[in-house]
Formats: C-alpha cells, structure tokens, sequence
C-alpha cells in the first residue's frame, strides 16, 4: 500500500467501500487477504458513535467501540489499523469531531459519507443530504482536518450538472481533504441506473486530489482486471468497490477470482474467530450466494439462529467448537489474572477500570450498600459522591470520598446510579472489603434480616427507614434518607 510521510495515501490503491450491515471487521480481513490495499467500515451515525466507550477486548485482541447498551458499534484490530477507514453518517461539525478524536487513533483515516440516499440518513440531514448544503460540508471537512491528525476524507454523489458538480468538488478541495470519492449517480438513482463515468472523469481533471471511482459494481467490475479499467475510464486515482466486494471479496485477487464456497467459509471462520453477530454474518453470506439463496444450502442458513447452527450449516463446526474453547479459556484467563491488577493514581483520585453489571448483584443487594455498612462499622463518615455529566454523550462519572481519600472507575456509565455503584466497586476492591457479588461469602457486613427484607421486597420497618439520618446527594442539591440513596437502584419517592 502506498503511503506519503507516514500517512495514508489514496493514490493507486483499491478501496473496499462500506455497505450498511457489511463493513464489519471479518469482512474487511478477509478482503485485505485477496489484496485490497484499504477497507472501509460500514457507515456509523455520528450521534450513536458519540456515546460509546473505547474499550480493549482482550480476549479477542480488538479495539471495541461500545454503545451504553453494550452493543458494538465498531470493531477493529491492529492488523488493519493502518488500512481501515472509519466512515460516518454526520450533519454537524462539533460532532462529527467528537467522533473522529474517539477513534483516530485506532484507525487510519476519517471518511464523511455525503452519497448515501436513504432515508435513515437524509432525513437527519445526512448522506446526500448534505449535497444541497455546502456551507455545511465546508464547516464539516474543515473542522475535521483541524481537529484531527489523520487524513480527511469524503464520499459524494453527482449533482444535476457537470458544472454544479465540479464546483462542490474544487470547493471541497479547498477545506484540505486528502481524497474525495464520487459516485458516479444522481441522488435519486439506484444501482440498475447506469453509471456516469463523464462525470468521474472531469471531476478528476478539475482537482489535485486523488479521485476515488465508486459505483461500478453491477455492470462495471466482475473481476480484478475490471477494477483497473473502471479506473482508466474515469481517469480516477483508484477504485471503490461494495457491492462486488460483497458479493466475493476475492475480487481483488489478481490471480482471479476463487469459488464462491472457499470465500464463504473463510468469511465464517473470520466471523467465529471475532465473535461476529451472527445475524450480520448470517446477512453477509447469504448476500454471497445471492440467486442461490433458495438452494437448500441457503435455506439451511436462512433457518439458522446462531453462529452454532450457521456452522453446522458450512460444516466447520469443529472450528467453531475449537476456536470458541480457546476464546472462552482466554477470558477465564484474564478474568483470574484481573484480580491482581494494581489501582492507578490519577491525581489524589485512586481509579481502576470498571463497570457495575447489575446482573452480579442479588436483588437489592449494591456495592453502594456495603460502603455505606463498612464505612458505619469502622465508625466513618459516610461515604460522599460526586458525578460529573459528559457533555457530548450525557454519560456519567462519580467520584466516592471515604476516610479523607478518593475513588472513581475510569469508565463512564450510562447512569448516574451505575456511575456511582462502580466508583463503590472501586472503593471496596482497593480496601479489599467485599462487594456483595452473588456467591460471594456472607461478610456480615448488612446482617441477615436486612438481606433477606431487601431481596424479599418486603418494607418490614417502614417507619425505622423514615428514622435514618439524612444523606447528602450531592448531584442533586437535595437530601434523601439514606436508606433509600444507598439501598435501592431504583427511583423513590423521597420523605
């Protein structure tokens, strides 16, 4: 792959577009494996991205970039990291930023998708949208050629004229972008549309910037030779495939193309081994197989639920039993390992990285408690939070004081409540005083008629509660009993 004073270069290379559900990271391996020189991810809405967590999976070797309800939205791996675009749907600069300063580290170029016409992205003001707002891409490409060290890129539908369109170009040129892909189709056209190569071409004459093709993959490129004469016809830098990288990434192969089932089943040994959805591996090979998705080798896999019965179904359930005992022994592994990680000072604040999963606690039962029974029982003060909303995502972060010393998780949680039970997880881990997990030995911490009131759901001694001395909340600015601020993840009325 080419590359220019250390950054990625667009000149001569073969670029494997995004196809929404498509661009995940089995499919883009397998790609960089027949000799595409860069991937792109699917195109990921900036508003979503904004509240995800950067999260290292070990287990799989990945960079996870995950939503607060625990779905990944984008994941990658240091083998593509210097191959891999990361394409966003935005309509608004701060954001976008917001995004690329998330993951500019873990990927080689930020993209703006500006061509997509659907609906889900229009009507947000995104996509092709954007096409009839100028001073919006402007404001967009600029802020992000500012704002980030990677190289800018863009992806942009033809207009009505040849002339309307070669001015947003040179005007795009000038924000700094490092490429600008055209695909060469009106907003309103759909694939069985024939392509404008014309105005490919003159778009590539009007600029110094590297012109990437897009939008040949039906009538254009069948094979590898096809992607370098779709290239001579629009006198492009190099070619963006998604259609015909879908339907056999082999495509890039100069040697040509390889049968349909060995890509298939080097597709699903790639989404095994990165735990892919099994509904978007699902997608993805009956995409492949194409006409042949009502032979009964499709319709085995449109029945199948599960990465299991699409094994099954492709016959590598072996591989699949392997790799998942080895993913599985890795992650038991580093969950036993984990309990000897050492807290990290940032500041005064001790912090370690964590999250609360409710799941692991019983009913009722909450780290929040346990500080609250062992801060009483060493005669403390009770412990003190302090949250801190994020902005951009409203996400939250809390910081517990005890005994004079602070503590927080260095994650951010979705919940005010959530941020301030892993800041008690925190607290108790470093003490080494135990948290209330379920199978964890009674410490005798909250005795034995609380316990079992609480995970009973019984209000046994309503008017002792209404007793309790006021805790401060201090997110808030107001005060609830401390029965209820410490014992309950759920809102209650206050007394």
């Amino acid at each position: 792959m080419a590359k220019a004073a250390g950054r990625l270069c667009f000149r001569n290379v073969t670029a494997l577009a995004p196809m929404v559900r498509v661009g995940t990271l089995p499919m883009r391996l397998l790609a960089l494996d027949y000799g595409a020189d860069i991937v792109y991810c699917e195109e990921l809405i900036d508003i979503k991205m904004a509240q995800c967590q950067r999260v290292v999976n070990e287990v799989l070797g990945t960079v996870d970039f995950v939503a607060p309800d625990d779905r990944v939205m984008f994941r990658t791996c240091e083998r593509e990291k210097d191959r891999v675009v990361f394409q966003m749907g935005t309509a608004d600069p701060e954001r976008a930023l917001t995004v690329a300063q998330l993951v500019e580290n873990d990927v080689a170029a930020i993209d703006v998708n500006m061509g997509c016409p659907k609906e889900y992205s229009t009507k947000g003001g995104m996509g092709a949208a954007l096409l009839s707002d100028p001073d919006k891409i402007e404001a967009i490409l600029s802020t992000l050629v500012k704002g980030v060290s990677k190289p800018v890129t863009c992806k942009i539908r033809i207009l009505p004229s040849l002339e309307e369109t070669v001015s947003l170009v040179q005007r795009i040129e000038k924000t700094g972008i490092a490429a600008i892909a055209v695909h060469g189709r009106f907003k309103e056209e759909r694939p069985r549309h024939p392509i404008h190569c014309d105005f490919i071409q003159a778009v590539a004459q009007a600029v110094s910037i590297p012109v990437i093709a897009n939008g040949g993959s039906l009538d254009l490129v069948k094979t590898y030779a096809d992607i370098e004469a779709f290239r001579t016809a629009t006198r492009a830098s190099s070619v963006m495939l998604a259609r015909a990288a879908m339907w056999n990434p082999s495509v890039f192969r100069s040697q040509g193309l390889l049968p349909l089932e060995e890509v298939m089943e080097e597709y699903l040994k790639y989404a095994i081994r990165y735990d892919n959805n099994a509904f978007n591996t699902k997608y993805c090979l009956c995409q492949m197989l194409r006409d042949k998705v009502e032979s009964p080798m499709g319709k085995q896999l449109q029945s199948a639920q599960t990465s299991i019965e699409i094994s099954d179904a492709y016959g590598v359930r072996e591989f699949y039993d392997k790799t998942h005992a080895e993913l599985e022994s890795r992650k038991q592994d580093i969950q036993t390992n984990s309990h000897s990680d050492h807290p990290v000072m940032d500041g005064d604040v001790t912090t370690m990285s964590v999250k609360f999963e409710r799941r692991e606690y019983p009913p009722q039962i909450t780290p929040k408690m346990y500080l609250l029974e062992w801060s009483r029982k060493e005669k403390l003060k009770q412990p003190l939070y302090e949250t801190l909303q994020r902005s951009q995502d409203r996400a939250f972060q809390s910081t517990v004081t005890i005994a004079e010393k602070k503590y927080r998780s260095s994650l951010w949680e979705k919940s005010k409540k959530f941020a301030e039970q892993a800041a008690a997880i925190v607290c108790l881990r470093v003490l080494g005083v135990p948290e209330g997990k379920i199978g964890e030995e009674n410490s005798g911490l909250v005795c034995k008629r609380k316990r079992e009131g609480m995970v009973n759901g019984t209000a046994k001694d309503e008017q002792n509660k209404k007793r309790h001395m006021l805790a401060p909340d201090t997110t808030r600015g107001t005060a609830v009993p401390d029965c209820l601020q410490h014992n309950t993840d759920t809102p209650q009325k206050q007394h």
